[in-house]
């Protein structure tokens, strides 16, 4: 078998023999990720636990037919797949808590920001098969865009099993673990420039007399099917904004206020600043 033929079998037998996945942290994205994998068939809900200090994220889980617990060593004990989803700060204790835990057979994923591979495999026993993700909100609707990069102990096979299973909770790609506070920057914060511009579209149509509820979702719509052009025909986004400007029409029109504005210009700003402030948090 040759490279990828290796990571493919290995990815089957990991399913063949049922994964158990644990999740420590419950929170929202947490919680996202697992509505991802049960409702894709990925992974049957008698095989998730989870665990959280309190019942406060916990009942949720519970109503999904999840397996909880408030004891992260469990979580170790009875699964495979191990998602690490607490806060950053956080995380070093937790390391430390489940570290005599750990074994060969886990595959350990971080998704604290900030916190990287080489702080992970210090913290954690020598080989340990570990990798970083970063998922954004939109995971929690299955429409999210994730990036994640391997640690030296992780190979193909865990790759691989990772991207398939995260194909249910949206874009999964793998990427040198350099790419990620730019992800941040791009995806995970750029999820709320987009919330900005629909909000500004939507009030546009509101000045011009339109309902506010009704122009929402104009706008909502208006980005979604935006989206999946871009997705769907692989396009360059200025061919496909070509496409919809005619010669002395609307469009060219508007699109000519945007550039009085600044618009392209302020947005590669913002990703700027998001990745620089994601990159000092990390340094902290």
């Amino acid at each position: 078998l040759g490279v990828r033929g290796r990571g493919r079998a290995a990815m089957e037998a990991m399913e063949a023999q049922e994964l158990r996945v644990g999740f420590v942290g419950a929170g929202r994205m947490a919680a996202g990720m697992a509505r991802g994998l049960l409702r894709a068939g990925k992974v049957p809900a008698s095989n998730i636990l989870a665990s959280a200090p309190s019942d406060k994220n916990l009942d949720a889980w519970r109503e999904s037919g999840c397996r909880t617990t408030h004891c992260n060593l469990e979580v170790l004990q009875d699964t495979t797949l191990v998602f690490l989803a607490t806060k950053p700060h956080i995380l070093p204790g937790v390391l430390q808590e489940i570290r005599p835990a750990v074994g060969p057979h886990h595959i350990v994923v971080s998704m604290a920001a900030g916190v990287s591979l080489q702080t992970l495999q210090r913290l954690l026993p020598a080989g340990t098969k570990v990798l970083r993700l970063m998922p954004n909100l939109p995971c929690v609707v299955q429409a999210g865009a994730m990036v994640f990069s391997r640690g030296s102990g992780a190979g193909d096979g865990e790759a691989a099993l990772l991207k398939n299973l995260l194909s249910s909770c949206g874009l999964c790609e793998e990427v040198p673990e350099s790419y990620i506070n730019i992800h941040t920057g791009l995806s995970g914060s750029g999820v709320a420039y987009v919330y900005l511009f629909a909000e500004a579209l939507a009030e546009g149509a509101v000045k011009m007399g339109m309902p506010v509820g009704l122009a929402s979702r104009i706008a909502a719509q208006t980005l979604l099917g935006a989206a999946k052009m871009m997705l769907e025909t692989g396009e360059h986004p200025a061919k496909l904004r070509g496409a919809v400007c005619t010669p002395g029409g609307t469009t060219i029109y508007a699109l000519h206020q945007l550039e009085k504005g600044a618009l392209r210009a302020t947005v590669m700003n913002a990703v700027e600043a998001a990745t620089n402030r994601a990159c000092d948090v990390a340094k902290d």
